[in-house]
């Protein structure tokens, strides 16, 4: 009794810097990262014995490295997920390769978009989150502007004006960035419909340890049937959401809530979101009615950063030409590899530019008709939109109130911000 007793406190009691909770429930230590390890050892002792291996022995070895792949942190160590890695080797390399001849420049900057196109529609078949694409982007920013500093100021062709004004543009657009991070604004249980609220002090069963780090959660069980007062409204009026159905339509089976208007399920986020427009790879995390004014604000700046120090780059590596027919035609270019590797950089910026203004493009015609990304592909999907100019512009022609009104409704239209006390991929 008394060594159950002991062995419960030990788990209860605070983590030091270099120990966490594996993904069994566990506590260990990182120095023991190498001891232990079941998985790998059976893989090896199959492989040494030329047996096959079983179907699902690569991914608990994959589970297992990364589960013990960890930095020591105050509360315990956190892991580091291997998917942040790749960027930071992978960018450098290439685009240095690519300063070393126009040819392989060439092949690098049309193979590297294929790659990262080739990963995001490997990783949304899985509907698994990752941290590649938001890694990419910032190392990406951070690069960039390091090259800019380190190579293209030196050459005395930018003044300090111009340099602040693309120090103020990357520190914005990195503010923005964490705002936009703050949350989509998620569909909560009203506290009439809740039914109980279940803390645990370890990872329950169903949920991977590892995503939470083996941190206090709560889970909020609601009750399908709604408050009275809604009840009394939906029998009023026949034509209700929850009444349609019997509240089937609107009911949310995954996070047990019933979605108001506009609000859809993120099977990514594993969530509930308030006027969801979509989940973004880049951002890792969805754009809602929360966070979408900042989403915008943040792609102009980025936008206008990046298009002002392409510019900048462009007139310091040919000063003979103007920004447009420098990126096209820049002879000698390659004639020194500083010069060739800021106009790699110039390019692989352009192609980063030019995708986010065609995603800017689409945000603003799509706030202009009151459409929101996942309801122009459900209008498509059930053909029950308008769709102009090539599937361009979608209109469902359900919530909008004319230009005017509807960019007053998107400026003016409330956070409902929930206080971080439970987590939204929490709600079951």
């Amino acid at each position: 009794m008394k060594k159950k007793a002991k062995k419960a406190l030990e788990q209860d009691s605070p983590l030091c810097c270099c120990e966490y909770l594996d993904r069994h429930g566990g506590r260990s230590h990182v120095a023991a990262c190498c001891c232990d390890c079941e998985d790998l050892d059976e893989a090896c002792d199959r492989w040494m014995k030329r047996e096959p291996q079983k179907p699902d022995t690569l991914s608990r070895v994959v589970a297992t490295v990364t589960d013990r792949l960890r930095v020591p942190w105050i509360s315990g160590a956190k892991r580091v997920d291997l998917s942040l890695i790749p960027p930071l080797i992978l960018l450098p390399v290439l685009l240095h390769i690519a300063a070393l001849h126009y040819l392989l420049g060439i092949v690098v900057l049309i193979a590297l978009p294929g790659i990262v196109l080739w990963y995001y529609y490997f990783t949304h078949r899985k509907k698994g989150r990752t941290l590649f694409f938001l890694s990419l982007a910032l190392f990406s920013l951070f690069y960039m502007y390091y090259l800019f500093v380190s190579e293209v100021v030196p050459r005395g062709d930018v003044s300090d004006l111009q340099l602040g004004v693309v120090t103020i543009g990357v520190v914005l657009t990195l503010i923005t960035l964490m705002y936009t991070k703050r949350g989509p604004g998620y569909v909560r249980p009203c506290p009439s419909e809740t039914h109980s609220t279940v803390t645990y002090h370890s990872p329950p069963p169903d949920i991977d340890s590892t995503y939470h780090n083996g941190s206090r959660h709560q889970v909020v069980i609601a009750n399908r049937v709604s408050s009275p007062e809604q009840s009394a409204e939906s029998e009023v009026d026949p034509g209700g959401a929850l009444q349609k159905d019997g509240g089937r339509k609107n009911w949310c089976s995954f996070c047990r809530v019933v979605k108001p208007p506009r609000a859809g399920h993120c099977r990514i986020c594993g969530a509930c979101i308030l006027r969801l427009d979509h989940h973004c790879v880049w951002i890792n995390s969805c754009v809602g009615q929360a966070n979408h004014r900042s989403f915008l604000l943040m792609l102009l700046l980025f936008l206008s950063t990046s298009l002002y120090g392409i510019s900048l780059v462009l007139r310091s590596v040919c000063p003979t030409q103007s920004a447009l027919t420098a990126l096209l035609y820049c002879p000698d270019v390659y004639s020194q590899y500083s010069s060739a590797l800021c106009f790699t950089c110039a390019w692989y910026s352009s192609i980063v530019t030019g995708g986010l203004l065609h995603l800017l493009v689409l945000q603003l015609i799509n706030v202009s008709y009151n459409v929101t990304e996942r309801e122009a592909r459900i209008a498509l999907r059930d053909k029950t939109g308008h769709s102009h100019y090539w599937g361009l512009i979608i209109d469902t022609g359900v919530y909008s109130h004319g230009f005017r009104g509807n960019w007053i409704e998107f400026l003016t239209m409330g956070d409902t911000l929930e206080p971080p006390a439970l987590k939204p991929a929490d709600l079951v």
